[in-house]
């Protein structure tokens, strides 16, 4: 890692993380491991199904707690942390795009941007304005005021994007965020993830696609629950 990193604290960092759930027999779903991501990275996680990309996704989410080892999110130890202070947590800090879009479909594009920042600690009188500034920095300036069911696929996708960074999270986690695209549609929304991440975003990709992982400019494996790390062509 760079010198200029030295000093800088990760907003990522796992320290011999695992994760295995009780059995009998216990299944390990990911193998202990040390990583580190650092802010304005856009970091990338391919591996095929079953691999243990949901299990890590999950414990960078702040969805399931490791089973060893440690998890730091922005320095801040989550293993001291009980629920109502990981859901909080979670809400200020993760910014999350899943494959299905998850779109309330009788509120507009600004309604559904503005209800997520509910739980992420934006004051009430902020929300509004906050979520036009999302929309308006992914596209949709123009679709402000239009129903999810008249949105093409892409338009929906940049949306829950949208609604993922209007709370200014220290990290965007993205699971599988093309996989209900067509691939010129994906192309787009990859070309956003860029762009936000050229605006300093740090961002983690979790994908099967090959071609989507080479976004990142570094490259993480799992396989059989094991992380490894190459670098990115």
């Amino acid at each position: 890692m760079a010198d200029h990193m030295a000093s800088r604290q990760p907003v990522i960092e796992l320290r011999g993380a695992g994760l295995t759930y009780p059995g009998p027999p216990p299944v390990v779903a990911l193998s202990p491991c040390d990583l580190r991501v650092w802010p304005g990275e856009f970091v990338s996680v391919v591996g095929p199904s079953g691999a243990g990309k949901s299990s890590l996704l999950n414990i960078i989410g702040l969805l399931d707690a490791t089973t060893e080892g440690n998890y730091l999110l922005d320095g801040r130890d989550t293993a001291a942390l009980g629920e109502p202070q990981r859901t909080a947590l979670r809400g200020r800090n993760i910014g999350f795009v899943f494959q299905a879009f998850h779109l309330l479909p009788h509120r507009t594009a600004w309604e559904n941007v503005e209800l997520g920042l509910l739980h992420g600690g934006t004051p009430r009188n902020e929300r509004r304005a906050a979520a036009r500034e999302a929309l308006v920095r992914v596209g949709l300036e123009h679709r402000l005021r239009a129903m999810p069911t008249t949105l093409s696929g892409g338009e929906r996708q940049r949306v829950a994007i949208a609604r993922a960074v209007a709370g200014r999270p220290s990290l965007l986690l993205c699971d599988e965020p093309t996989g209900n695209l067509d691939s010129a549609t994906a192309a787009s929304v990859l070309s956003l993830l860029d762009e936000l991440h050229r605006g300093g975003m740090t961002v983690v990709v979790i994908t099967h696609d090959s071609t989507v992982a080479e976004h990142g400019k570094r490259v993480l494996t799992i396989r059989d629950g094991v992380l490894t790390e190459r670098v990115a062509a």
